[in-house]
């Protein structure tokens, strides 16, 4: 089975999160806020996949030359990121997401040119390269990629991953990847030789609801996966001015997931298909979000995957009782 032809390549995922360490073993990576995205390049042009499947390509109309820039047919794998200020804006990226009007995005795509960062190599010259040793598709992805101002390849170091974390909080960027040098690309699997280290405080929830408040706000209501088992997190306010909120809105009603917990008796529950990223201050000791903040809704994720830390069943239950909306 060919993975370019038949289109079905997976990204391999980021197993776990730790404090920054140092080891000869590993390289170390900025953590791009953007998306996630395999690239299919050759000849007949450009073919652009996120996590979920979804084809990118209508979003970002500023990479459709991307196949000029590699020197064969190759699968990319990389991230899509957009910089305001010089840094990257992940609602940038998804505000694409909600757009459908052809103009539209490219006016947006004029205004904040998004552009494509090549960490890893899955294909190239017919070959699948998966099963090769990091290092060495890293050396084939630097001969592959012409870089310009839309495509670049992911700068990385070796042995000081706490310099690079350091350096990356100093600028407020989201984060470090360690990335064991002798791993080879395990495609759609949770893999413990790359490692997240996390600046910036955020996550990513399922929309369980919401509740008109005054001032035209709605809180949120929250929840992520244990196992099977939905656990409450309580709350962040959205405006409903706001694009994404017509995509909650007309989300089809459903009842509660668990017994409303206290102070959502006045709550609209939906079917738990949508994703969104909060910032926080810190999780509290009940197992909220202390000074929550939307992020964006984020359809490159799905709801299964938005799982709760292994401490958070108890701290969710007490949160039951005495976290009142926002």
């Amino acid at each position: 089975m060919d993975i370019f032809e038949e289109k079905n390549a997976k990204p391999m995922l980021i197993a776990e999160m730790q404090e920054p360490f140092d080891s000869a073993d590993y390289i170390y990576e900025l953590k791009l806020d953007g998306e996630r995205c395999l690239a299919y390049l050759d000849d007949s042009g450009v073919y652009l996949q996120n996590k979920r499947d979804f084809i990118l390509n209508p979003r970002f109309p500023e990479f459709s030359d991307l196949h000029k820039n590699v020197k064969g047919r190759c699968i990319l794998d990389g991230e899509i990121t957009v910089l305001v200020d010089g840094k990257p804006d992940f609602s940038e990226v998804q505000r694409r997401a909600i757009l459908s009007n052809p103009f539209k995005i490219k006016l947006l795509a004029e205004k904040y040119p998004a552009s494509f960062t090549a960490f890893d190599l899955l294909y190239y010259q017919e070959k699948q390269v998966t099963n090769l040793p990091l290092m060495e598709r890293k050396k084939i992805l630097a001969q592959v990629v012409k870089e310009n101002h839309l495509l670049s390849i992911s700068r990385y170091i070796e042995e000081k991953g706490i310099d690079l974390y350091q350096a990356a909080a100093s600028q407020e960027l989201e984060g470090v990847v360690a990335k064991r040098k002798d791993s080879l690309y395990t495609m759609g699997k949770r893999s413990k030789d790359w490692i997240k280290f996390k600046n910036l405080k955020d996550d990513d929830f399922v929309i369980l609801g919401y509740i008109e408040k005054e001032n035209n706000v709605v809180s949120l209501i929250l929840g992520q996966y244990q196992g099977s088992k939905m656990l409450y997190k309580g709350h962040v306010t959205m405006g409903v001015s706001q694009a994404e909120f017509k995509q909650v809105e007309k989300a089809k009603r459903v009842m509660p997931p668990f017994v409303p917990p206290r102070g959502n008796e006045n709550a609209i529950w939906i079917h738990p298909d949508l994703v969104c990223t909060v910032k926080y201050m810190e999780i509290t000791g009940k197992g909220g979000l202390r000074h929550p903040i939307y992020k964006a809704l984020r359809d490159d994720k799905e709801p299964k995957d938005c799982i709760a830390s292994v401490n958070d069943a108890a701290a969710a239950l007490t949160l039951k009782e005495e976290d009142p909306p926002q």
